[in-house]
C-alpha cells in the first residue's frame, strides 16, 4: 500500500482498522481485488446506480448459507450536542475549514455540515440515504471489483418515536396525583431521553478478505473519509460474525429492533455467546410471539478486540458483546410482540448472560441498499 493511500485510511478510527485486511487482501490478489462472477454482461457490471445493486435489477445474485462476516459500524450523526452529552471521535465532527470543532455547542462554530436546528435530525437521515449511500457507492469504481466482494449493505435509521430503553413500552399519558390527565402540557412534557446512536451502517462480506478488498480502494479513501468526518461525530465499529436464527423472506423488512447487549459480569464473550447461540435463539425462535411477528432474527457475535490497541477496537463498541436485530412488517408488530408475556420471557432469559443495565435497545428502520443475496437461509448452528 503507498504512503498516500495509508495516510488517508489512517485519518480514520474506522479505516485505520480495516488497513489490515486490505493490505493482506491487496497482497493476496496483487494490488488487484478478483473479479466478481456476473452473467449480465458489461454494463450491468460497470454500472454506478445504486439500484442495480440489489433486486429486482440485479438478477446474479449469490447463496450465502455460512455466517457473513458483518462490519456493523454504530454511528452518531454530527450535531452541536455538547461533549458532556455525546461523544467525539478525534478527527471528526469538522468545521469549514476541515478543522476539528472544539466545542460543538460554541455559538461561533461553523460545521461543515450544517442544518437548521429545527430540522438538523431531519436534514441529517435525508443526507446520509439520499446522498451519501449512492456517493458510497459511486466512489468504488466497478472496474476495480471492490464493490462486487460486497454481498450486502444497509442502512439502518433511527426511529425516534419507536420503543427505546429510554422510553419503553407501554406509552401513558402524564398524569396528576388523581390520575387526572392536566389541564395544559407546559411543564408536564416528559424528557427525551436520546440513545445513544443514531444509526447503523451494516456491511456484509463473506470474508475479511473481501471486507479488505472494498475499504483499500483509493477511491473511497479520497471521498468518502472526508465525508464521514464531516456528517458524523462517532463511528464505533462492531466487527462481528451474522448467524441467522430466522430468515427473512424478502430482505425488506421494514422496521427493525435493534439490542445491543453486554455479557454479565463472570461471563466470558465466548461463554456469553454459547448461552446467546445455543440456548437463548430456540427459546426466542419457539415461542408463538415470534411466530406471529417477527419476520427475520440475526445475532451479530462480536469477534472484534475487547482490549486497546488491536484492529477494530473503539472505546464504545468493544464493550459490545453482540448484536440482535428483529425485524418486523409494522411499527404495531414490533409493539405487539414486546407488550407481549412472550417477550417478556425472552428478556428474563436474557438476563441470565447479558447486563440489562449496559445493554440498550432502540427502534429503526431498514433500508437496503446493496442486497446479492438470493434468498436467505438459516444459518448451521
Amino acid at each position: 500500500m503507498n504512503l498516500s493511500r495509508r495516510a488517508f485510511l489512517e485519518h480514520s478510527l474506522l479505516y485505520a482498522a480495516l488497513a489490515p485486511f486490505a493490505s493482506q487482501a491487496a497482497q493476496a490478489e496483487g494490488m488487484k481485488p478478483r473479479a466478481f462472477s456476473n452473467t449480465q454482461g458489461s454494463n450491468m457490471k460497470l454500472s454506478r446506480n445504486e439500484y442495480d445493486y440489489r433486486p429486482p435489477r440485479l438478477q446474479d445474485l449469490q447463496t450465502a448459507s455460512d455466517p457473513l462476516i458483518v462490519l456493523c459500524t454504530l454511528l452518531a450523526r454530527a450535531d452541536n450536542s455538547p461533549l458532556s452529552e455525546r461523544r467525539r471521535d478525534p478527527g471528526f465532527l469538522i468545521d469549514r475549514d476541515g478543522q476539528s470543532i472544539q466545542d460543538p455547542a460554541g455559538h461561533d462554530q461553523r460545521p461543515a455540515f450544517d442544518s437548521p436546528v429545527n430540522v438538523s435530525f431531519e436534514k441529517w437521515g435525508e443526507y446520509w440515504r439520499k446522498v451519501h449511500g449512492p456517493r458510497f457507492l459511486y466512489a468504488q469504481k466497478p472496474q476495480d471489483g471492490g464493490i462486487q466482494r460486497m454481498v450486502r449493505y444497509d442502512q439502518v435509521h433511527r426511529l425516534a418515536f419507536g420503543p427505546s430503553k429510554g422510553s419503553s413500552l407501554p406509552y401513558l399519558p402524564p398524569v396528576d396525583n388523581d390520575g387526572e390527565l392536566f389541564h395544559t402540557v407546559v411543564d408536564h412534557v416528559p424528557a427525551y431521553r436520546r440513545p445513544d446512536w443514531d444509526g447503523i451502517a451494516y456491511l456484509g462480506f463473506k470474508s475479511t478478505d473481501d471486507m479488505g478488498a472494498v475499504f483499500s480502494q483509493p477511491s473511497l479513501a479520497a471521498t468518502i473519509i472526508p465525508e464521514d468526518k464531516a456528517i458524523f461525530r462517532e463511528l464505533a465499529p462492531v466487527l462481528s460474525r451474522q448467524h441467522i436464527i430466522i430468515p427473512s423472506a424478502t430482505q425488506r423488512d421494514p422496521i427493525l429492533l435493534v439490542k445491543t447487549h453486554q455479557r454479565r459480569a463472570g461471563l466470558s464473550r465466548q461463554e456469553f455467546q454459547h448461552q446467546w447461540l445455543a440456548e437463548h435463539a430456540d427459546l426466542v425462535r419457539t415461542t408463538p410471539a415470534t411466530a406471529r411477528y417477527v419476520r427475520r432474527y440475526v445475532q451479530l457475535h462480536a469477534i472484534g478486540p475487547e482490549q486497546e490497541g488491536q484492529p477494530f477496537w473503539h472505546p464504545a463498541s468493544s464493550k459490545i458483546d453482540g448484536v440482535t436485530l428483529m425485524a418486523f412488517s409494522s411499527l404495531n408488530d414490533l409493539e405487539d410482540f414486546m407488550l407481549s408475556e412472550d417477550y417478556q420471557a425472552i428478556e428474563r432469559d436474557e438476563q441470565r448472560f447479558a447486563d440489562a443495565e449496559r445493554s440498550d435497545f432502540w427502534t429503526a428502520m431498514g433500508i437496503n441498499v446493496v442486497n446479492r443475496i438470493q434468498q436467505e437461509v438459516a444459518t448451521p448452528r
